[in-house]
């Protein structure tokens, strides 16, 4: 089964699909009708970062809500990332928002 062509929010070019939504719920299918494959490995790439910078445990539900929120900003709405300071790697706590 071929993936079927999008438009990608992200990088505006038309593109196969992903193979499979990257989540179950609505934040997954929103990245399967709307993100590119390359789009979504350069995500991945920067989502490595902010997970080895910040210290997060994607399995934690503040560090997913987290990780959630940066795909919208990102991918979705077209928006800049968190800036990493590599700099300071290893030197930063990680305090999930709102604690």
């Amino acid at each position: 089964m071929t993936p079927e062509s999008i438009h990608c929010r992200r990088c505006g070019e038309n593109a196969h699909a992903l193979n499979k939504a990257p989540f179950r719920n609505d934040l997954g299918d929103r990245v399967l009708a709307e993100i590119c494959p390359s789009c979504w490995k350069d995500w991945l790439q920067h989502q490595t970062l902010l997970i080895n910078h910040y210290g997060l445990d994607p399995r934690e539900p503040k560090a997913r809500e987290f990780l959630y929120e940066q795909i919208e900003q990102v991918l979705l709405q077209g928006g800049e990332g968190k800036e990493i300071d590599t700099s300071k790697q290893g030197t930063i706590d990680w305090a999930p928002p709102g604690s």
